[in-house]
């Protein structure tokens, strides 16, 4: 079939203007405010992205903005950056150390809540277990969990040693994700016993077993007690928490480049063999904050509310 002939029922004619009382308080007011900021950024991109990178915490100032030979592009060139860092240190250097960072539930009903410093001394735990477990800066780490605080806590520790992470989702085969360990040669795996998903047990650690008989590049394989079901455990598996329960909470944040490697996403592999994409640190980082920033104009005292569909696993 052409295109022409493809019909979009996703039109939207009508116009939905803010009330009075959110336009004073929200970051861009007016339409004009936007496309203002909109023309800065295209007419003196240098000048607008470095506003904008003000924003974040940094251990060394860039010195270039963009090198850019397409299809590839670097930027903040010479810049020293950590996501951890900025995601939580800089908070807990600030009165919102005692904020709620994270707030979940679980589909059985559990609740937890963490503060940035709470949620801060769990990365530093963490990633000082990845460094034990032999990860270094550059090591690739495939994460394999449910939709919970520790897969946080995982993610957030690997940018903190500067160990780039790929998160599979839950729901892939053992086969899906021995592809992509072996894509990135990831050095230790990250996962549960299992997870939940309307009412029946995802058996996440059976799948992983499955999938790293045949990954020559996994050394570790640490797994989270979270359904309580029977697995095994081998040579190369530990508990989470037996790793956690004697692991320090000092852990300084890596000084990492501002082109270093952040993390693996990888297609779905519907079409043929998934292709991972690497999203480097700096930039992503601050499209991140930037999008959320204007997108959400989220303010001190707002919530931001995620719920995952049937499809995910918690």
């Amino acid at each position: 079939m052409a295109s022409k002939d493809i019909e979009s029922v996703l039109k939207e004619n009508r116009t939905i203007n803010p009330k009075a009382a959110f336009r004073k308080t929200a970051l861009v007011k007016s339409e004009e405010e936007y496309l203002k900021l909109h023309r800065q950024s295209i007419k003196n991109p240098e000048k607008f992205w470095s506003m904008a990178s003000q924003d974040l915490h940094w251990f060394k100032n860039w010195r270039t903005l963009c090198k850019w030979k397409p299809p590839f592009a670097e930027w903040f060139i010479g810049g020293k950056i950590n996501v951890s860092y900025n995601c939580l240190d800089r908070h807990v250097l600030s009165s919102r150390r005692n904020k709620a960072a994270i707030i979940w539930e679980g589909e059985p009903g559990e609740k937890v809540t963490l503060t940035y410093q709470q949620l801060l001394g769990e990365v530093c735990k963490f990633a000082n277990v990845l460094k034990s477990q032999g990860i270094k800066a550059g090591d690739r780490v495939a994460i394999y969990m449910p939709m919970v605080p520790e897969a946080v806590v995982a993610m957030l520790a690997c940018t903190r040693i500067g160990a780039p992470h790929s998160v599979v989702f839950g729901g892939f085969s053992a086969e899906s994700l021995k592809e992509r360990i072996n894509d990135c040669e990831a050095k230790a795996v990250i996962t549960a016993d299992g997870g939940f998903r309307r009412g029946k047990i995802v058996p996440l650690k059976d799948a992983v077993d499955e999938a790293v008989k045949d990954c020559s590049s996994v050394k570790s394989v640490i797994t989270l007690k979270r359904t309580g079901q029977k697995i095994k455990m081998g040579k190369r598996d530990h508990w989470y928490h037996e790793l956690m329960e004697n692991a320090s909470v000092d852990c300084p944040a890596e000084q990492l480049d501002s082109e270093h490697p952040l993390f693996i996403l990888y297609t779905s592999g519907s079409t043929g063999k998934p292709k991972g994409i690497l999203h480097t640190t700096a930039g992503y980082l601050l499209g991140c904050h930037l999008t959320t920033k204007y997108v959400f104009d989220l303010k001190e005292r707002d919530i931001f509310w995620c719920t995952a569909d049937i499809g995910w696993i918690t």
